[in-house]
């Protein structure tokens, strides 16, 4: 029996769409291209990990599953130094000031996150939390 991997290589190719609005120009970078392996220009390691079970299975039931890297700082061209499949990890890098840029999560990679749910179980359901009696509200000492 081989061992389940966590980790998987892939591989991007950047691109650069240039726009002119009311004589401004704008720059928007994008990722023209994601392959599996580590053959390409950028190659990162994508990590499943069970604290963000929960968000690979919102993304996998979105209508289009994605991938999204973070580029780097905002403003500037980006420099991929990381990848998820969790949005919540994604918009703490947004929180950062960061620049993420997001691609179509590819079929090969979809059935990877599932066979990974399906081996270390959907994330448990985050339930409301019971309050002790009494718990938060102020209480006058008498000696």
């Amino acid at each position: 029996m081989t061992a389940f991997s966590n980790h998987r290589a892939v591989s991007l190719t950047l691109d650069e769409q240039t726009t002119r609005i009311k004589g401004f120009v704008s720059r928007r970078h994008f990722i023209r291209e994601l392959t599996l392996g580590d053959d390409g220009p950028w190659t990162l390691t994508l990590q499943l990990t069970m604290t963000e079970r929960a968000a690979y299975r919102f993304n996998l039931t979105s209508e289009t599953p994605r991938l999204f890297v973070r580029g780097g700082d905002a403003g500037e061209p980006p420099v991929p130094s990381a990848i998820t499949a969790s949005q919540d990890v994604a918009g703490s890098w947004m929180d950062g000031e960061q620049e993420v840029l997001e691609v179509a999560m590819p079929l090969a990679i979809q059935a990877w996150i599932e066979a990974y749910l399906a081996r270390h179980g959907e994330a448990p359901p985050e339930g409301r939390k019971k309050k002790r009696k009494g718990a938060g509200r102020a209480r006058e000492i008498t000696p």
